[in-house]
């Protein structure tokens, strides 16, 4: 489906279901981008941390916090109103199930290569660390639980306005709420944007066309997009719980929702060249990267700060990201058709299977 065609639908609130198979070449750029923020933010974190410094990666990762997460979100929503509509148990396979199956796969996974950080030692402790998983996500998967949880909530409300429940969600976010319970803490900072993804989906591609056909005044627009979102994501503030003033409260929500539409202009502006291929493929994939990318980025930290082969702190956390994002997709393309793939592809048996309609009998004679 075409950027048009989808935003010729925008007067009814509606968008039509597109073909499964159908792709649009500037979501997959953009959820690219992002999850190689995503990754960058990881991998530089860690290298900081075990080498004691910072790098020039530092910046690049703080420059990205207002946005990076707002616009996974916001893609990742784009799509819902394709299955909102259907009955729960259509819904709930391509809803729920899809991101509950990895989840619950890559917690198992994930902690078994932590397993004696994580169980003490025991079995007892392991599978106790499991059951935490179940209401507590687990390290980085807790994206994947997420939706989820966010998927369920939206067709609950599905018959409310989209205004009321929109205005909601932005008050969610703005609102200082710290429960101590990370899940709802993350609900009440993210589902704004997941939202603004499902219900502004026409106005999003609208924008997306917007930037292709008018690139210079695009390319300005991100400029100055980038100057007010740099100084603020580096400005430093003195209020509790906002350590700089892109995390203000309003602040965060409006600086949140214009980098995720810069992301969008950005990956319509750049998807047309083969610059973009790269961004492109990985976003076609992001769920390979994310679900796998722990172990390459801690695999590449521990041998670059044990041989010294590196000694920059930002030159080793640009490598570690290029590992963490390129190992994941070697080894997607290479399980794909085998019997591995179930690793990111989720197998026939974790699929519901729609509900056959019933019987209708003929009335005798």
């Amino acid at each position: 489906m075409d950027i048009v065609t989808y935003a010729r639908f925008a007067a009814g609130g509606r968008r039509p279901a597109a073909p499964a198979a159908s792709r649009v070449d500037w979501v997959d750029t953009a959820k690219g981008i992002c999850i190689v923020f995503v990754v960058m933010m990881h991998a530089t974190l860690g290298v900081e941390a075990a080498m004691g410094g910072q790098g020039f990666m530092h910046w690049a990762v703080a420059f990205a916090k207002p946005f990076r997460m707002p616009d996974f979100f916001l893609v990742s929503g784009l799509f819902l109103s394709r299955v909102i509509d259907r009955d729960w148990r259509s819904y709930g396979d391509k809803r729920v199930v899809h991101f509950l199956y990895f989840y619950l796969l890559w917690l198992a996974i994930q902690s078994a290569f932590k397993y004696g950080q994580i169980s003490g030692g025991s079995p007892l402790g392991f599978l106790q660390h499991l059951l935490v998983g179940l209401y507590e996500p687990y390290s980085t998967l807790w994206f994947i639980y997420i939706l989820a949880i966010f998927s369920v909530v939206t067709k609950l409300l599905s018959r409310i306005s989209n205004q009321v429940v929109l205005a909601a969600a932005a008050m969610l976010q703005i609102l200082p709420i710290e429960t101590g319970w990370f899940l709802l803490d993350e609900f009440c900072e993210r589902w704004v944007f997941f939202l603004a993804g499902s219900m502004l989906a026409p106005q999003i591609f609208r924008l997306a066309g917007w930037a292709r056909a008018h690139r210079r005044s695009g390319l300005g627009a991100l400029l100055a997009w980038a100057l007010v979102n740099g100084l603020l994501a580096l400005t430093p503030t003195r209020f509790p719980g906002s350590p700089t003033a892109a995390e203000l409260p309003l602040v965060g929500l409006l600086l949140g929702g214009a980098g995720a539409l810069a992301i969008v202009a950005l990956a319509a502006l750049i998807t047309p060249s083969r610059a973009a291929e790269p961004f492109r493929y990985a976003g076609e994939h992001s769920i390979a990267i994310y679900l796998a990318f722990f172990l390459p980025m801690a695999a590449a930290r521990t041998v670059l700060i044990k041989t010294g082969i590196v000694t920059d702190i930002g030159t080793v956390a640009a490598i570690v990201t290029a590992a963490a994002v390129v190992a994941p997709l070697l080894v997607e393309r290479a399980v794909r058709h085998t019997p591995l793939s179930f690793l990111f592809r989720r197998p026939a048996w974790a699929r519901l299977r729609p509900a056959r309609p019933a019987l209708r009998l003929r009335p005798a004679g």
